[in-house]
């Protein structure tokens, strides 16, 4: 393997921008192992690889004048196909937008460009980030899902044919994916990252969220993604997160966790099971078994009225074009979303605040809940996309979580830690995730 592959994205960075390595060394380095691993794994939707040197390229003239480079500079980024990109083809998963290429790039990818970052392609992604899966299979294991929507980006990852990747979470689909592939991923504060360009399932819940093989450098890439946007009304004018600052930085003290079960705790599998029961143990005096109050039981159900009701409005205009390209899956939930009260869904949406609410009685005590990212490791079969059991509820909340590649079956796959922190406050759950892998790193 090409040793520039080998190095982590924040030491590809360092080298990027001391001049050690350039833009078009790295972009060789991916481009060649996309040739060799993407007919195995199917990550990629549109890839051109005259796209990616002339960019790489224009980056290394750039730098040769002497000119300030950006917090990304050189380093390859992968986009779900659901991020617009001007001029590239952006099809949202669906023949209804075969062919489709926006005008104007989405925030984050304007983001991306002013920071330096090369745009690599588009990452498959479930038809209309919902439920039918892609043609994506796992880096791991073939006959394994990669889960879903954002597969392609979380793959694409963990092959090794991209350091860093964008994919998105209405339910679980940042988590979840990351969780199967053994990769990091982080699912930032609802609103923290503007949406304006990207595919709109669900206005209350849709989260765009990022991939790598770290948790600096999942810091490094959103610290460019935060900001306002005044076409995204879930943002807000806040000061710029530092996140990679904050991440980097050792703990005033050792965090403390609390292990919650969650309600979904009965669909945990025996290896999810066991090796929590080893974290836990590991963890000793820094984590603590904490439930939640009865109320959230009912949280993953009112997710999902929001998520059906808002999806049956936004992708009307999809059933009026060709209900019959649409898949049997997504006819489905259209059709239950349509069905849906407005006095359930505006109920629904009362519970939000009240379950933060609920939260931070936790918060106030622990730097971080600790739970599994899935019900185990990617199951077998390429139909399905997983469960969301373990993600719909910090979702419904608009907490920021992180999934952290820890665990292990006795099958060899991946199994994620998922931590949750209060919302806002993603900087300290960074940091304490870092902390994290340190210290389960120091006591193997």
């Amino acid at each position: 393997m090409n040793a520039i592959l080998q190095l982590d994205a924040v030491e590809q960075r360092n080298r990027l921008a001391s001049g050690a390595l350039r833009a078009v060394e790295v972009a060789e380095a991916y481009l060649a192992e996309i040739e060799r691993r993407e007919p195995e794994v199917g990550a990629w939707a549109w890839l051109d690889g005259d796209y990616v040197m002339a960019q790489a390229k224009a980056l290394d003239d750039y730098r040769s004048r002497g000119r300030a480079i950006g917090a990304l500079h050189g380093l390859p980024v992968g986009l779900k196909d659901i991020i617009d990109t001007a001029g590239v083809p952006t099809e949202n998963g669906t023949v209804l937008d075969a062919g489709r290429k926006p005008t104007a790039d989405a925030f984050v990818v304007k983001r991306l460009r002013q920071a330096g970052a090369v745009i690599m392609g588009k990452t498959v992604t479930a038809e209309l980030a919902l439920r039918r899966p892609g043609k994506t299979r796992n880096p791991h294991n073939p006959a394994h899902t990669p889960g879903g929507s954002s597969s392609g980006s979380a793959a694409a990852v963990a092959a090794g044919m991209v350091p860093l990747a964008l994919g998105t979470q209405t339910m679980g689909s940042v988590i979840r994916p990351a969780s199967y592939c053994g990769v990091v991923g982080y699912k930032p504060t609802f609103g923290a990252i503007p949406r304006s360009g990207v595919l709109a399932q669900s206005a209350t819940l849709d989260t765009l969220g990022v991939f790598a093989g770290s948790v600096g450098a999942a810091a490094l890439l959103a610290d460019s993604l935060f900001g306002h946007d005044s076409a995204d009304p879930a943002t807000a004018l806040m000061p710029a997160p530092r996140l990679a600052e904050i991440a980097g930085a050792a703990p005033p003290v050792a965090p403390h966790f609390a292990f919650v079960a969650s309600p979904a705790w009965a669909v945990a599998e025996p290896a999810m099971r066991e090796g929590f029961a080893e974290l836990h143990e590991a963890l000793g005096g820094h984590c603590d078994e904490v439930e939640l109050p009865g109320a959230f039981t009912e949280a993953a159900k009112l997710c999902e009225i929001v998520q059906l009701a808002e999806l049956a409005k936004s992708y009307h205009h999809y059933e009026k074009r060709g209900r019959d390209a649409l898949s049997p899956e997504m006819q489905a939930a259209i059709d239950d979303g349509s069905r849906i009260l407005a006095r359930d869904y505006l109920a629904a949406r009362d519970w939000q605040a009240l379950l933060n609410d609920g939260l931070e009685a936790i918060f106030s005590r622990f730097d971080a809940i600790i739970t599994p990212a899935a019900p185990g490791p990617a199951p077998e079969g390429l139909g399905s996309t997983g469960s969301p059991a373990f993600n719909g509820l910090w979702t419904f909340c608009g907490t920021p979580a992180i999934t952290l590649p820890l665990l292990q079956a006795d099958s060899g796959l991946p199994m994620g830690v998922q931590l949750v922190g209060r919302r806002g406050d993603d900087g300290r759950l960074l940091r304490s995730a870092r902390w994290l892998v340190q210290f389960l790193s120091q006591t193997d």
